[in-house]
């Protein structure tokens, strides 16, 4: 009876010796997978089968072993002059402009303002914003990695007179065409984008405003034709 209870106490060992087996080697299996934060596509592997990978230290950016993107929250990172920061805020209203679509404008929204400012050698200081596309729907043909130019509207203008912001000199000049010659003229401008700079003084609607203004030889009292006149450029909005 002894030598039987012996033996099956040695049997229980062996089983409990084999369960702590098992145990030992499930947690090393997981310790060979890498689990997702969230669902998204593999753009990049940085490894090999078989090799050994650690996290990042703590403040050190290291590549990362899986690049895996997200692509139900694309948005658009771009830096803007540290000047105006203070008038942008999440939630504000922005358009995209993506290089890959030319000629069409999505609506966009502040999502965030990066709390510091970069210091670029040579460059101006600038935070970074991102602005995400207002309408998911947008975002759908977009691929990470695009290149986009942002606009962050601060102010709006109803009904102004406005002029092809490329045809603005430097000084706040303009050239128009005055009995079939250049002629250069001062303004005072107001609000602007990439497109149209409002005109609060010094030009009036009807007026044609050379736009070309970097052709070779282009100065005050050149002569010119018009050939297929577009109808004037300073008009109201």
């Amino acid at each position: 009876a002894e030598a039987r209870r012996a033996a099956c106490e040695a049997a229980r060992a062996e089983v409990d010796v084999a369960a702590a087996e098992v145990e030992v080697a499930r947690a090393m299996l997981e310790r060979t997978r890498l689990r997702a934060p969230f669902g998204g596509i593999v753009a990049e592997v940085n490894g090999e089968i078989g090799e050994y990978v650690t996290p990042s230290p703590v403040g050190v950016a290291t590549i990362p072993t899986i690049d895996l993107i997200d692509r139900s929250c694309l948005y658009v990172k771009a830096p803007i002059d540290e000047v105006d920061a203070p008038g942008i805020h999440p939630g504000i209203e922005a358009r995209i402009m993506v290089d890959a679509f030319p000629g069409q404008r999505f609506s966009g929204r502040v999502r965030r303002v990066a709390p510091y400012v970069l210091d670029v050698e040579k460059q101006a200081r600038t935070v970074d914003v991102e602005v995400e596309f207002a309408r998911p729907q947008d975002a759908e043909p977009m691929l990470p990695g695009y290149s986009a130019d942002v606009e962050i509207v601060l102010a709006r203008r109803e009904g102004v007179l406005r002029v092809p912001t490329e045809a603005v000199l430097e000084g706040n000049r303009v050239y128009l065409v005055r009995d079939g010659k250049i002629a250069e003229v001062p303004f005072e401008p107001g609000i602007s984008n990439w497109e149209y700079t409002e005109v609060l003084s010094g030009l009036s609607s009807g007026q044609l405003v050379v736009v070309s203004v970097d052709r070779k030889g282009l100065e005050p009292g050149v002569s010119v034709r018009i050939e297929r006149p577009a109808g004037p450029l300073t008009q109201p909005q």
